[in-house]
């Protein structure tokens, strides 16, 4: 699947705080008293096929089924005061929703969430079943986040942007702590880019404890802004052609964009197509019994698509999440996806 060419678009906003290390231990204090670490896992079978040492960060082994929660716990219990006031909103393809949704149940805060049409049935209940109000709007991301954007300034409502908010960085960043101090040892770390926050917040702990630790992003072909925006050095707008919800995003934002490409950001950035995902998906199922979606198995595509390059070192890569539609995973096991 090849994506359409990328145009250039505008993005002034130039004061965005970017989330240090010591954000992320800072965060790491309130996601540890609501999340225990998740497991890091030597796959025996993948390395053996790929020629490296490759573990599994399972984040899809989260209560929500993926590593969004993070940020949304240490969003809503930082933003708590303020939430207890007003209804938060906030747009999401699904895991950042359910993120949201978790929180704000837990935290005794209301919750609406813009989605986009297309978005899973499965995610869609999560949502609602975790007490979040779903309003359905746009094709696409992008599209659901303006309709957000609005709802928080003609409603009076707290927005939380699941992609400009830093607060979400140092949430998420947990996840790369916990890796890192089970494995000091590691090489690289390939992680999928959606909106950003993971590889951005990968980039902050990886390179701030360890900077020879080399840091690859993973865009979908279908959805390549920010891989067009890191590699331009300029914001870049894309139309969306993939399956992957969560790597679905068609604009690129200022806060990622310069982390990623700034001082010990990424050293490269990959692009892998609906199918590579779909395969990276059976592989997870079988060589270890993992379930993930397009998204989640994104860096495992990646790794495939490294494979030379990668030979007989240390990987890891997050499955960052399990959130796909019962009908898509059988489609994907049966080979029939893509």
């Amino acid at each position: 699947m090849m994506a359409m060419a990328a145009t250039e678009i505008r993005c002034n906003d130039k004061n965005k705080i970017v989330p240090t290390l010591a954000d992320v231990y800072a965060a790491r204090q309130v996601v540890g008293r609501y999340l225990r670490p998740t497991p890091l896992v030597y796959s025996g079978r993948l390395s053996s096929q790929l020629g490296c040492s490759l573990y599994l960060k399972l984040e899809n082994t989260q209560p929500i089924g993926s590593f969004k929660i993070r940020g949304g716990i240490y969003y809503v219990h930082t933003m708590r005061n303020e939430a207890a006031k007003r209804e938060i909103v906030t747009a999401s393809t699904g895991n950042h929703a359910q993120s949201v949704a978790y929180a704000s149940r837990l935290f005794g805060a209301r919750a609406t969430v813009v989605m986009p049409q297309g978005v899973s049935r499965v995610k869609i209940d999560a949502v609602q079943d975790l007490g979040a109000k779903v309003v359905m709007h746009g094709s696409y991301f992008d599209e659901a986040m303006a309709y957000a954007v609005k709802l928080s300034q003609t409603e009076n409502m707290l927005l939380i942007h699941p992609i400009d908010e830093p607060l979400l960085y140092a949430g998420v960043g947990t996840m790369h702590l916990e890796v890192f101090e089970e494995l000091p040892g590691l090489d690289v770390e390939v992680h999928p880019i959606g909106g950003g926050s993971g590889a951005s917040s990968a980039c902050i702990v990886y390179k701030g404890l360890k900077p020879s630790v080399e840091v690859i992003g993973v865009q979908a072909e279908g959805a390549p802004a920010v891989y067009e925006s890191w590699k331009s050095g300029r914001p870049m707008s894309s139309p969306v052609r993939t399956k992957a919800e969560g790597l679905a995003t068609s604009t690129t934002y200022e806060l990622p964009l310069g982390v990623l490409r700034g001082r010990g950001g990424l050293d490269d950035m990959v692009l892998v197509s609906d199918q590579e995902m779909a395969q990276a998906v059976r592989a997870l199922l079988y060589s270890d019994g993992q379930v993930a979606e397009l998204a989640g198995a994104a860096a495992l595509a990646a790794v495939f698509k490294m494979r030379t390059r990668l030979k007989g070192r240390k990987v890891v890569i997050p499955v960052t999440g399990r959130n796909i539609q019962p009908e898509a995973l059988n489609e994907i096991v049966g080979g029939r996806l893509c």
